[in-house]
């Protein structure tokens, strides 16, 4: 047996009518069409509802949305399972989410990751061929889209009942497939944290973890005998041109007596992808390769992960000081920072990072923002 599994898809306004018309040939070309067609069993991550009402739920980031009518290019991708559990879902309300598992069970395609509540919503798939079983679990990191014990969204990744699901799984299947919505946009390397969780989901039974959600291609790791992918790259999604969203990996995954798992470059094109082949498809391979290889280095993760923290660290101060875009704007262009650096001292540092590090701070300030935002 073997399956097929892609990273992020969004039609947007560049691929409308291609995917209005079930044109999966120019979305794929051919070479990329014949191969997806090949496997058994195709899954993705639809990273956006799919409505005619636009009814944005309030939240950072963007709300995306795409039309009901490019559900025929989705069902032309002929999908054995595609995944929800994302921080877009939910992006047009309860409505969005409602419309877009309706068409799915009106066209007959199997979803796992959403529910109208979060017990609901932790439901796996389980998939099954010739006597083999495959449980697919999936879940999201918590943004805006996660559903509760009252209210419908995505499944969120939760230590304290996450973990038991996935062990439940696996005495129920042959093998245990995660996809776990999660990590930084654009970083191609674990942060200690993610990595700590996806070698605990593999100890809890999985055969193959695979992160999604960061837009580009990271690395792996093999970890007591299972895989971990952490960032795979988008599927189809035409929304930037740079060296994250180019190229992506598709990730086949051979069952025959036990897992191995290959790796499909692939690259964006105009409004669709293609299959990646020579120098450039090598070229996409080994770089994985050696970021796999990076991880591997006493230490690496930690301190790549440090200096990648500051690199970033001033945006979310920023953020924070309520100095607002133009303020913020001027002050990194025309002060040198000097406005920013004049509003923190080391005490308001320290009371930051205790209210966002101490789980009794951090539970009470975001039950009192949620009630605030209403």
């Amino acid at each position: 047996m073997d399956i097929l599994i892609g990273g992020d898809l969004v039609p947007t306004k560049s691929n409308i009518e291609l995917f209005n018309n079930a044109d999966i040939r120019s979305l794929l070309g051919e070479e990329l069409f014949l191969l997806w067609n090949s496997a058994e069993i195709r899954i993705f991550n639809l990273e956006v509802p799919l409505t005619n009402k636009e009814d944005s739920i309030s939240k950072c980031g963007p709300n995306l949305i795409s039309p009901m009518s490019t559900i025929k290019g989705i069902k032309g991708l002929n999908p054995s399972l595609i995944t929800l559990a994302n921080n877009h879902i939910l992006d047009q309300g309860i409505q969005g989410l409602h419309s877009t598992t309706n068409l799915f069970n009106k066209y007959g395609i199997p979803f796992v990751g959403v529910g109208d509540n979060v017990e609901n919503a932790s439901e796996p798939y389980i998939l099954e061929r010739d006597g083999i079983s495959i449980g697919v679990y999936t879940c999201a990191e918590n943004e805006f889209t996660i559903a509760t014990d009252k209210t419908p969204g995505a499944n969120p990744f939760d230590p304290l009942e996450t973990l038991d699901h996935i062990e439940k799984l696996k005495s129920k299947c042959d093998y245990v497939i995660v996809l776990y919505h999660g990590g930084k946009e654009h970083y191609r390397y674990p942060s200690p944290y993610l990595q700590k969780v996806c070698r605990k989901i593999v100890e809890k039974g999985a055969d193959l973890v695979i992160c999604q959600h960061s837009h580009c291609i990271g690395c792996s790791e093999d970890y007591k005998g299972s895989t971990i992918v952490y960032g795979q790259g988008n599927f189809i999604f035409d929304k930037y041109d740079n060296e994250f969203w180019n190229n992506s990996l598709l990730i086949k995954v051979y069952i025959d007596n036990g897992i191995k798992i290959d790796y499909i470059p692939i690259v964006k094109r105009g409004n669709g992808v293609r299959l990646a082949t020579g120098h450039i498809a090598e070229d996409i391979i080994t770089e994985f390769q050696n970021r796999s290889q990076e991880i591997l280095e006493d230490e690496f993760i930690e301190q790549k992960y440090q200096e990648f923290a500051n690199q970033n660290i001033q945006s979310y101060l920023r953020k924070f000081s309520g100095l607002g875009k133009w303020l913020s704007r001027i002050d990194r262009r025309l002060l040198n920072g000097n406005l920013l650096k004049k509003k923190y001292d080391r005490n308001q540092l320290l009371e930051i990072q205790n209210y966002i590090e101490c789980e009794a701070h951090r539970e009470l300030v975001l039950k009192g923002l949620q009630m605030k935002r209403k």
